[in-house]
């Protein structure tokens, strides 16, 4: 069933969105790889690619649902950062704004009852907890290393960075 008109446009706009952290992320990793942090830059494009990837699925739901994909505009994202924790911060912030234009899709979806919109929703919502997480812990490890220590950042980027995990998701739960 095809989304409403105003379910649709929220949908599409997200895909801009998706498409600018995207692209944000390329930004950040281009600044990496100029300041001679190849690890961050890696990762940083790893996370471009992963941002093309979630708004190619919410193209494919539009199309697969019977709606038109209208990729908005995209603004210029900044290509430097007078410190490694401002672009950090800046990827945070992203996350911080995708989190909200889902809850936002989701609140319109559950308000129209329609459902389908809403269960696609619910991947996203998990993904942005991650994201925001992974974002927040990496923005912590660079502010406390600060700009003299930035090698000990590339080694925990190395190391395969993102979000602390739970006693119990690590095994240490009472699962009953």
């Amino acid at each position: 069933m095809k989304p409403n008109d105003k379910i649709l446009t929220a949908l599409n706009e997200q895909v801009g969105m998706e498409l600018s952290a995207s692209i944000k992320y390329d930004a950040i990793a281009s600044h990496f790889a100029a300041e001679g942090l190849p690890r961050l830059a890696t990762y940083f494009f790893k996370q471009a690619t992963e941002e093309r990837m979630h708004a190619h699925k919410f193209m494919k739901y539009i199309l697969d649902t019977g709606g038109r994909v209208e990729i908005p505009a995209i603004p210029q994202p900044p290509s430097r950062f007078k410190f490694a924790k401002d672009a950090v911060k800046h990827a945070l912030e992203g996350e911080h704004q995708v989190t909200e234009a889902i809850h936002q899709l989701m609140d319109m979806a559950t308000t129209a009852k329609d459902y389908s919109t809403a269960n696609f929703l619910q991947w996203f919502i998990a993904e942005q907890v991650e994201e925001v997480a992974t974002m927040d812990q990496l923005l912590k490890i660079v502010e406390r290393a600060g700009e003299s220590g930035l090698l000990m950042v590339e080694e925990y980027v190395a190391q395969g960075a993102g979000p602390v995990s739970s006693p119990a998701a690590q095994g240490g739960g009472n699962d009953r």
